[in-house]
């Protein structure tokens, strides 16, 4: 059974940073899609980024380049979401998705995140940045 598990979220004051952690079992393939979700309350879901775990080649969406960073540890099934320079507008429930399917390019082209293709999801890890 897959299992999705975000961790790692809190309250910051502007101008900090967090490291937001996913934990993923139950795959018994080594090839998947991970991406990183925001929901704003009142908000669309937003895909931030996502990695094609086999090779470690991303896709940053163009609004958190410079901010946000994804990336994996291969040895713990664990995929990370570096924050730095926060800001109150970064309140959100941010979530991991994960998928086998659709490939390499499908993941690293961010056809994946841009259509939410993703089979399994997390339940969330909120964060809340104050002024």
């Amino acid at each position: 059974r897959v299992q999705v598990t975000e961790s790692g979220g809190g309250s910051v004051e502007a101008g900090g940073s967090l490291r937001l952690s996913c934990a993923v079992s139950g795959f018994t393939d080594n090839r998947l899609c991970m991406g990183w979700y925001r929901k704003v309350e009142g908000k669309e879901r937003e895909g931030i980024a996502s990695i094609y775990t086999d090779n470690g080649d991303t896709y940053n969406a163009d609004s958190w380049k410079g901010r946000f960073t994804i990336s994996q540890d291969k040895d713990k099934n664990t995929l990370y979401l570096q924050m730095t320079d926060l800001k109150p507008d970064d309140t959100a429930l941010y979530y991991c998705a994960a998928d086998r399917s659709g490939g390499e390019y499908h993941c690293t082209g961010g056809f994946a995140l841009g259509q939410s293709d993703f089979r399994y999801w997390g339940h969330g890890t909120q964060v809340i940045v104050s002024s």
